[in-house]
C-alpha cells in the first residue's frame, strides 16, 4: 500500500540545520524543565500506599475525593480501576500518617459517606527505598538499551550511523520526560515501560532508514551525500507514515477508552512516536552527515586474496 508516490525525492536534508536548532531548543528546555520543575513522580517511585475499593454502584469519584480531602488527604489520587465499580486510590507517603492503621481509616471514612458500602480489595505499601531503587532501576534499563543500541549499529552498519542512532534515541526520550515534566504529568512504571517501548519503536524506523542509506550509497554512484540520504527517506517515507498511523490510531483508543491508569502510558506513547518519526528522518541522518558519512564507508570492503589463488582470468 502506498500513500505516496514521489517521482522525484524530497529535498529533506534541505531542513537539515534548521531541524537540528529545533531539537536543541526542544532539548535545551526539556533540561531545563527537569532541573527546575522536576518530574511529578509516581507512587511506584516515591512510596506510599495503593488502596482498591469496591462499591456496590458506580463510584462517584468527585465524591470520594472531597470526602477523603476533608479527611485530611487532599493529596489523594483517585482513578477507576477497571470498571466503574472499582476505584484506586493512592495516596503519597507522609510523616504524619500511620501506614500500618492507613487501610482501615480510608475505609471508614468511605463507607461513613456511602450508604451501600465499600469493601477492600487490596492494600498494597510501596516504601521510600523500594521507589529509590526503581528509579535506578529504570534509569539503568534505559542506558544499558542505549548502550546495546549503539554497539549493534556499530557492528552492523558504521560508528558514524551508530551515533546518530543513539543520539536521535536519547533526544526522544529525554524530550519526552521533559513534556513530562513541563506538563506535570505522572510519571510511573507504566510511563517507564512507554519509554522503553519508545526506544525500541524508534531504533526499529531509525534501522529501516538506515538499511535503506546503505543501498542507496551503494546504488548511487554519481550522487551527493545530501540527495543520497534524501533518496533513502523518501522510499521509506510510505512505511514510515502506514506504521505511525496505524500505531497512533491504537495508542489514540487506548489514551480515551483505556481508563486512567493508561492515560500515561499512552500520552508518552502518543508523544514519542511523533518525537522519534521526525528524530529518525531529521536527527539520526543529520548526525551521521555533520559526523562526515560517505559512500567508502558504506561500500563492503574487498574480497581478501587467498595465497597462492590465481586471480587471473581464465584463458
Amino acid at each position: 500500500m502506498q500513500i505516496f508516490n514521489f517521482k522525484q525525492p524530497l529535498n529533506f536534508m534541505r531542513l537539515k540545520w534548521p531541524a537540528i536548532i529545533l531539537s536543541a531548543i526542544m532539548l535545551v528546555a526539556s533540561v531545563a524543565s527537569i532541573s527546575i520543575k522536576g518530574i511529578n513522580w509516581g507512587l511506584d517511585f516515591t512510596g506510599g500506599t495503593v488502596i482498591e475499593a469496591g462499591f456496590n454502584q458506580p463510584a462517584d469519584l468527585p465524591a470520594v475525593r472531597q470526602v477523603l480531602a476533608d479527611k485530611g488527604y487532599s493529596d489523594a489520587v483517585v482513578q477507576l480501576f477497571g470498571t466503574s465499580r472499582d476505584v484506586l486510590i493512592r495516596i503519597p507517603l507522609r510523616a504524619d500518617i500511620d501506614q500500618a492503621t492507613l487501610g482501615d481509616e480510608v475505609m471508614a471514612i468511605l463507607n461513613q459517606s456511602n450508604a451501600e458500602g465499600v469493601t477492600m480489595r487490596r492494600i498494597e505499601f510501596v516504601g521510600p527505598s523500594v521507589g529509590e531503587e526503581l528509579k535506578e532501576d529504570g534509569g539503568l534499563a534505559m542506558l544499558v538499551a542505549l548502550i546495546g543500541i549503539l554497539l549493534y549499529v556499530t557492528m552492523r552498519f558504521e560508528w558514524r550511523l551508530s551515533v546518530g542512532a543513539v543520539v536521535s534515541l536519547a533526544h526522544d526520550t529525554i524530550i519526552t520526560m521533559g513534556l513530562f515534566s513541563l506538563l506535570g504529568l505522572e510519571f510511573d512504571l507504566t510511563v517507564l515501560a512507554a519509554i522503553l517501548a519508545l526506544i525500541g519503536y524508534s531504533i526499529n524506523d531509525t534501522i529501516v532508514v538506515f538499511d535503506r542509506i546503505r543501498e542507496s550509497f551503494r546504488k548511487l554512484r554519481d550522487t551527493s551525500v545530501d540527495d543520497t540520504i534524501n533518496d533513502a527517506i523518501t522510499s521509506t517515507l510510505n512505511r514510515t507514515v502506514i506504521t505511525s498511523l496505524t500505531t497512533v490510531l491504537v495508542l489514540v483508543v487506548l489514551f480515551y477508552m483505556g481508563g486512567a491508569l493508561i492515560h500515561g502510558f499512552a500520552t508518552a506513547l502518543l508523544f514519542g512516536i511523533v518525537i522519534g518519526t521526525y528524530s529518525s528522518i531529521y536527527v539520526a541522518s543529520s548526525i551521521a552527515e555533520i559526523l562526515g558519512i560517505s559512500r567508502e564507508d558504506m561500500l563492503p570492503p574487498p574480497p581478501i586474496e587467498k595465497e597462492g589463488e590465481n586471480t587471473d582470468a581464465l584463458m
